[in-house]
């Protein structure tokens, strides 16, 4: 099972392609998402001169390109390795890999159901359609089980992936480290840092005590923009509690 594409890629797209033939000056290649060819001319395969293209490009093997030009009329796409930066080419493999492992428990129910690959391939368009990646909507699913609900599956399908998305689709974490600084002079100053640090530890916040004055505090967050958020709102409120307790305070991200 394969849910490709619909039409063609967009200019200046990233996309995942199988190395087809190699000639001497062009290397031809299978958009694998939209199940088309493109062609990678030798000047656009790597920056300075190229003695062989087959030091660079191997037939059978998955690269990364930029689509440069495309000719709908002639159904002609240009593509080029060379403008794909590291990043992009990380960041597109990842995707290609996630979205390989969605389509992997479609597989899966179909199988388990022994129900029409069409019937489920459809269910796969319509999440697609729904998200953008097949993969993206599992990850929504997954978070909120009721969102499998819209799509009007029958009982026991909706069932089988819910339970497949479940086991194996888990919503990614990262982490942001900060260090805390709180003193306070008074008689009652330890049970006022206690207050306070109670005051923004919830179950994606933890603190831990290191050696007076400092505290560790670990945040756990779905993206960094969310981590950064978090941080910021824990500045806030222990700066605005600190001034109040009369507490030094200061925090520095690790």
């Amino acid at each position: 099972m394969l849910l490709r594409k619909q039409g063609f890629p967009e200019e200046d797209e990233i996309v995942i392609c199988t190395v087809k033939t190699i000639l001497n000056s062009a290397v031809f290649a299978h958009l694998d998402e939209y199940g088309r060819d493109g062609m990678i001319n030798i000047s656009e395969v790597s920056p300075g001169r190229i003695r062989n293209l087959r030091d660079f490009v191997t037939e059978g093997k998955k690269i990364v390109c930029k689509v440069l030009r495309i000719d709908r009329l002639k159904g002609h796409i240009d593509l080029s390795l060379r403008r794909v930066n590291q990043a992009q080419r990380i960041n597109k493999n990842k995707e290609y890999k996630n979205e390989i492992k969605a389509l992997r428990i479609l597989e899966s129910a179909s199988k388990i159901l022994k129900k029409n690959e069409k019937e489920v391939e459809n269910i796969g368009y319509e999440l697609i359609k729904q998200y953008g990646s097949l993969y993206k909507s599992f990850e929504q699913i997954s978070e909120n089980n009721e969102l499998i609900k819209k799509f009007n599956m029958d009982a026991k399908l909706e069932e089988t992936i819910l339970h497949i998305i479940n086991e194996r689709i888990k919503p990614e974490e990262i982490f942001i480290k900060a260090e805390i600084k709180l003193q306070s002079m008074t008689s009652d100053g330890i049970d006022k840092i206690k207050e306070m640090l109670i005051k923004v530890k919830n179950d994606n916040i933890t603190i831990s005590y290191i050696s007076a004055p400092k505290y560790n505090a670990l945040i756990k967050a779905k993206d960094y923009k969310q981590g950064e958020a978090m941080l910021k709102e824990i500045t806030e409120t222990l700066t605005k509690e600190a001034k109040k307790s009369n507490c030094v305070f200061e925090i520095d991200k690790i």
